[in-house]
């Protein structure tokens, strides 16, 4: 079953620009294939390409394109490592600078480094109650789908906090697209999965997709300082992609 953000949510983020945008501009960046494994066992990498990214030629330059076989691919920094999880509740995909341990893929341990993490989380069966905290803290309008997981677990309950992080910083793009800044040495929306706080912010994006039991893309980036420019196509292009590109529960 394909599902894909309202028409409403796609026409208001392409109508949204941030101040000082640059024109973009289809670029040919490195295609990264990346392994997977999960609870069926693993997943090749998918076939190399060649990838055009709609981004700041310049960043370009220092961008490549990573993906697997079980979630959307995304850009990070040249010569950085890549792993997909997956299971019960979804799928997760890892960037990180340094090698990641395949022995270990899921979960992956608490992470305190450099890291993007992408994440798709099925709001039925044991994603649920991740996808049902994340409503709880930013799309209140929302709130029905949390009621419903409450009623059929009630022990849940003592898990929801209602309201968002006191520290986080949050833009709304629509009622179900929020991004985020958690700032350093605290918590929030980028250390809600296996990622733990540094001295160094998070930010990124939560997104709905639509639905009785809605899923939940979560992006979580931490870059180094020197890095900090590719923040924001990081972001942009990624949050375009989900946007336009349907997904396959």
């Amino acid at each position: 079953m394909f599902i894909a953000l309202s028409f409403a949510s796609l026409a208001l983020f392409g109508q949204t620009r941030r101040k000082g945008q640059q024109r973009l501009s289809a670029v040919r960046v490195p295609f990264v294939p990346c392994k997977s494994d999960g609870q069926a066992g693993p997943v090749d990498a998918p076939p190399k390409v060649e990838k055009l990214v709609n981004v700041d030629p310049v960043v370009a330059q220092k961008l490549a394109y990573y993906e697997s076989s079980v979630t959307q691919g995304l850009l990070a920094p040249r010569g950085w490592y890549c792993f997909g999880v997956y299971g019960s509740d979804g799928s997760h995909f890892y960037v990180r600078p340094e090698p990641i341990d395949e022995t270990h893929p899921f979960p992956q341990p608490e992470i305190t480094g450099r890291v993007i993490k992408f994440s798709h989380t099925w709001g039925q069966g044991s994603g649920r109650l991740q996808v049902a905290q994340v409503v709880a803290r930013v799309f209140p309008k929302h709130r029905d789908y949390v009621r419903r997981v409450i009623d059929l677990f009630d022990f849940l309950a003592s898990e929801i906090t209602y309201g968002p992080y006191q520290t986080d910083k949050l833009t709304y793009r629509s009622d179900d697209v929020v991004e985020y800044v958690t700032p350093p040495n605290s918590n929030g929306l980028g250390t809600m999965s296996y990622i733990k706080p540094s001295n160094e912010s998070i930010e990124g994006f939560a997104m709905l997709q639509d639905g009785t039991t809605p899923d939940l893309l979560l992006l979580v980036v931490r870059l180094p300082p020197e890095m900090q420019a590719l923040k924001s196509q990081i972001i942009q292009y990624t949050e375009r992609e989900a946007i336009t590109q349907p997904s396959e529960r």
